[in-house]
C-alpha cells in the first residue's frame, strides 16, 4: 500500500477569488465539486495524474493570515519569463512580500489573501516540473521528515541532508515536494495542506491505519463527517487522506 501527493489545499475567505487568481496565475483551469470549493487544474488534466500536483481552495470562516509552514514555489525558463511572470503576478493581484529572505535570485510574493509563494529563478532541475516548481514545508528535521514521507508516499526521495529533503514522484514527471530546515516553526493550524490520494484498489481506511503506525496522528479540526481523513505528520503538519470522491 502507498499514497502519492495529488494536491495542494488552501484555505481562503473566498475561494472563487483566490481560486481565479491562481488558475491565472497558473495558466490552468477552474471547476468546482461543491459551493465553497474551487479546483484548479491543467487543462485538459485527467485526475490524478502525477504530472501535476493540483490546487484545491476552500472558503472557511475568518482564515488567519500569519507565516504558515507551506508554501509553492513557481518555475521560470529564463531571467527574462521571471521578470514577465512576477509582473504578471502583480497586475494579477499579488503583492511583494518580505520574509527576511535579503537579496536573494528569488522573487518572494503574496497571493491576494496574503498566502507566501516564491517565483524562482531559472534552475536546471525544475525545467520539466511545469509552473510548480515545488510544494515547499519548512520542518525543523527534514531527515526525520524523509524517514515518514518516504514511508507515506510511494514518491522518490532524491536526496537528503540536515538541512532539506527532496522527493518526486515516482514517475518522474511533475513538480517536487521539499522539507527545509527551519529555526522557529510555527505550530499554529496550517492554512496550507498536503492532500493524499490512496491508489485504485486500495482500502483508504487500512492506508489510514498504516500512516497511523508510521507516526501520524488524528486532527479534529471541525470537518465533521467527511469522506476523507485528517491526520498530522509527527511534527504536525496536516494532510488529508482522501476518498473516492476526494
Amino acid at each position: 500500500m502507498a499514497t502519492r501527493l495529488v494536491q495542494v489545499n488552501i484555505k481562503a475567505r473566498d475561494d472563487s477569488a483566490l481560486g481565479r487568481f491562481w488558475a491565472e496565475a497558473l495558466g490552468w483551469g477552474v471547476s468546482s465539486e461543491g459551493p465553497g470549493v474551487t479546483n484548479i487544474e491543467p487543462v485538459g488534466f485527467s485526475w490524478p495524474d502525477p504530472s501535476a500536483v493540483c490546487v484545491d481552495v476552500v472558503t472557511v470562516p475568518d482564515p488567519e493570515t500569519v507565516k504558515y509552514r507551506v508554501h509553492i514555489d513557481l518555475a521560470t525558463t529564463s531571467l527574462a519569463h521571471q521578470a514577465e511572470w512576477v509582473a504578471r503576478l502583480q497586475d494579477l493581484g499579488a503583492t511583494p512580500a518580505d520574509i527576511g529572505q535579503g537579496d536573494v535570485p528569488w522573487t518572494v510574493l503574496a497571493d491576494p489573501e496574503g498566502n507566501v509563494f516564491c517565483v524562482l529563478e531559472p534552475r536546471e532541475i525544475y525545467r520539466d516540473t511545469g509552473p510548480i516548481a515545488a510544494v515547499v514545508v519548512d520542518c525543523a528535521d527534514p531527515r526525520a521528515m524523509a524517514r515518514f514521507w518516504g514511508e507515506a508516499m510511494d514518491w522518490t526521495l532524491h536526496e537528503v541532508t540536515d538541512d532539506h529533503a527532496t522527493f518526486r514522484s515516482s514517475k518522474g514527471v511533475g513538480p517536487y515536494l521539499e522539507f527545509i530546515r527551519r529555526s522557529g516553526v510555527p505550530t499554529v493550524w496550517n492554512r496550507i495542506h498536503l492532500d493524499l490520494l490512496p491508489y485504485a484498489g486500495d482500502d483508504q481506511a487500512a492506508e489510514v491505519a498504516r500512516l497511523r503506525t508510521l507516526g501520524a496522528i488524528d486532527r479534529d479540526l471541525g470537518q465533521g463527517d467527511v469522506p476523507w481523513t485528517v491526520l498530522a505528520d509527527p511534527e504536525g503538519n496536516d494532510f488529508c487522506v482522501l476518498g473516492p470522491g476526494r
